[in-house]
This record gives structure tokens, C-alpha cells and sequence, in this order.
């Protein structure tokens, strides 16, 4: 399984200049917990950092920083780790793991954005792959009890 066949290909975005105000305005109209912030290179979108829900309330909310003035790159943890569309699922999860993320970014081979994971998407996965796997046990169950007397 590769991380290219299950990431979001819908990434909210943001350039480095857009104050942090506006990083919250658009979780909030798009229902998102992050935005990437990318740069334009050669006509493809770099991703170069990530904003989350939670770096919101802890480098601005709780110092008491000013959201309008500060800009986004201002609040980024570098470096930004990232997973390729062909990284194995697996890997990438083991990679959220190492760095403590809940999300990464998925770039393609060019490094260009490509879409993004979450570990609620993985979770989400997990459990549909788990209530298929719960159902063909219980198929089976079902089976023997009719041909079994």
C-alpha cells in the first residue's frame, strides 16, 4: 500500500507571508486542522513548512502574540518532514511515529505537493480494512454452521 493511493489530494495552502490570523481563518472555513505553506518553484508547489491547529495555541494563543501582525513562516518547525506518493503506508506511519506528527505532507517524485496523510486517515482506513476483515470471518462462521450439522 503507498502513501500516494490514500493521501488527500485536497491540501489547504498558504504563502509564508500571510499573517497567522489568515492560517486559522482558513482551517476554519475549510474544517481542517493544518495548512501547508508552499512556494512556487519552476511552476510546481514546494511544500516548505506546515501549520497546525495546535502550533496556533501554543507559539501564538498562549504567548499572547498578535495573530494579524505575525506571519506564518514566522511560526514554522523546520525542517518539514514529508512522505513521497510512493512511500509504503507503513513507512510514512513509522515516520509520524519517529517525529511525533500526526500529519505529513506527500510530495511527488519532482517534490512538488501532492496531497497530504493524516493518522486519522490512516485510523480510518485501519478500521474499514478491519470491519472487511470481521466480516469474512463471520462469512465464514456462517458457512461452516450451514454445511456442519
Amino acid at each position: 500500500m503507498r502513501v500516494g493511493e490514500f493521501c488527500n489530494r485536497e491540501v489547504i495552502v498558504i504563502g509564508g507571508d500571510e499573517s497567522v490570523k489568515d492560517a486559522a481563518a482558513l482551517m476554519r472555513q475549510h474544517h481542517v486542522g493544518d495548512v501547508v505553506l508552499v512556494e512556487e518553484r519552476e511552476g510546481r508547489r514546494i511544500p516548505v513548512g506546515i501549520v497546525t491547529d495546535r502550533d496556533l495555541v501554543v507559539e501564538v494563543m498562549v504567548p499572547g502574540l498578535d495573530a494579524e501582525s505575525l506571519a506564518v513562516r514566522d511560526i514554522l518547525t523546520a525542517p518539514l518532514s514529508t512522505a513521497r506518493t510512493d512511500d509504503g503506508l507503513f513507512d510514512a506511519l513509522e515516520l509520524m511515529r519517529s517525529k511525533a506528527v500526526r500529519r505529513l505532507p506527500v510530495v511527488d517524485a519532482d517534490g512538488a505537493l501532492a496531497g497530504i496523510i493524516t493518522v486519522d486517515d490512516v485510523m480510518g482506513l485501519l478500521t474499514e480494512m478491519m470491519g472487511r476483515l470481521s466480516a469474512v470471518v463471520e462469512r465464514q462462521r456462517s458457512r461452516e454452521a450451514r454445511t456442519r450439522p
